[in-house]
């Protein structure tokens, strides 16, 4: 008995939400595919400690669910005078086969994902529901990590459910010329996540370990039901960083940067994972960025000391990653390789060119203070440092930067931007 009821147990920790992509695509409804999925759990408690385990527990538990789905849409019916569209989904349902393949059962998985991620839906809401129905993670904690109110957090949600419901948004694998482009917005929704939990955007925490483990899992199923070259670049940069999540903040929470990292507490298991998919993804043309990014990740984890990094091949990477994918982050990044391997008065001149486009953004400020720093110019960097205090909404960071201006004789000038 027990030994069946951890194994329930342990099939609904990892079936669970494969078990509900199959559902949602045959009766074309979150709601009612949450529902029908719960109950056919709830039957699995009472029914296999009596029989046993069935051959195929995932099959079993979809096929549960769909009479469940068909007994709720009977049941609306009758409420609604046996409207004629209902009636015909239940005859439908009722024709699908009891037995699903694990190459279908996959598929659908993949269909779930594309449909949260649909261009007929509000970026905010993509994230959301990606979280909610893929992920499964809680309304509340969806709405923690994105500080927002959990009302509304479930309002996006359901928002997003009702349009793919309403709007006829199909669950199904878009042809050769949809796919790239929906495969680009899965991708980038996975990222976002993940950059959520590696560095949150405000809060008391650095980062969000669950946020980015449900990034990194959702990457691992991309790589299986979408093996491409940009998915495995994308898995092995997600590892990469998150290789270095236990040196990055000490005991008391606060930021330790790269360069001061004890890297004797870096995973080494991630990293020797995330270099398998990187050759995957070097394997393949054209390099894509998530794979440039990870290649970029993987000379610091390759060094033994900070001292040892080859800041000249990071500058060619990011050499190519501005070619690919021009932006003034990466810009800023650039700079930060090139101050690296040719001095901070280098860097500089590069990250002040970008100040009329990264005004507003506290790593600007952060970064131009710390090549300034760096090149003995301590007022200007304290003013820099200042100005970043003042933008940055990361407790964490926010505490760095006092204490990067303490360190340089300013300690009363980070207070008093505090206190504004």
């Amino acid at each position: 008995m027990t030994s069946i009821a951890t194994a329930i147990a342990e099939i609904f920790r990892t079936e669970h939400r494969r078990v509900l992509a199959t559902v949602v695509r045959l009766v074309g409804d979150f709601d009612l595919a949450e529902d029908a999925v719960q109950e056919s759990f709830l039957v699995a408690t009472r029914q296999w400690p009596k029989e046993g385990l069935p051959a195929n527990p995932v099959a079993w538990l979809v096929s549960s669910a769909r009479f469940k789905a068909i007994d709720a849409i009977r049941r609306r019916t009758r409420q609604r005078d046996l409207e004629p569209e209902i009636a015909r989904l239940a005859e439908e349902l009722a024709l699908v086969s009891n037995e699903l393949s694990e190459r279908e059962i996959n598929d659908d998985q993949l269909r779930l994902i594309l449909a949260c991620c649909h261009p007929a839906l509000d970026f905010q809401v993509q994230i959301a529901l990606t979280l909610r129905e893929v992920c499964g993670l809680t309304t509340e904690a969806i709405a923690a990590a994105f500080l927002v109110a959990p009302a509304t957090m479930a309002q996006r949600i359901v928002r997003g459910k009702s349009k793919i419901r309403d709007a006829g948004i199909p669950f199904h694998i878009p042809g050769p010329d949809e796919l790239p482009q929906r495969i680009e917005a899965v991708l980038m929704v996975c990222y976002l996540v993940f950059n959520e939990g590696y560095s949150a955007s405000s809060g008391d925490h650095h980062t969000r370990p669950d946020l980015a483990g449900e990034a990194i899992r959702l990457g691992r199923l991309l790589c299986a039901l979408l093996p491409d070259a940009e998915t495995f670049g994308l898995l092995a940069l997600m590892l990469l960083h998150d290789s270095r999540r236990a040196a990055r903040t000490t005991s008391a929470g606060d930021l330790v940067l790269l360069e001061e990292q004890d890297r004797s507490r870096w995973d080494q298991v991630r990293i020797r994972e995330a270099h398998a998919w990187l050759a995957q993804a070097m394997a393949a043309e054209p390099i894509g960025t998530y794979a440039i990014q990870a290649a970029i990740a993987a000379v610091h984890a390759d060094a033994a000391t900070a001292q040892a990094t080859d800041w000249a091949r990071i500058a060619g990477w990011y050499d190519a990653l501005v070619q690919a994918s021009p932006s003034p982050v990466v810009e800023l990044n650039r700079a930060v390789a090139i101050a690296m391997r040719d001095g901070p008065e280098a860097g500089l001149a590069l990250v002040e060119a970008l100040q009329a486009t990264l005004i507003d953004y506290h790593l600007y400020h952060a970064t131009r203070g710390d090549l300034l720093r760096r090149s003995g110019r301590a007022s200007e960097a304290c003013a820099a440092f200042r100005q970043a205090l003042d933008l940055a909404q990361q407790e964490p960071e926010r505490r760095f930067l006092i204490r990067r201006l303490a360190e340089l004789g300013d300690a009363a000038g980070a207070q008093a931007t505090i206190a504004q």
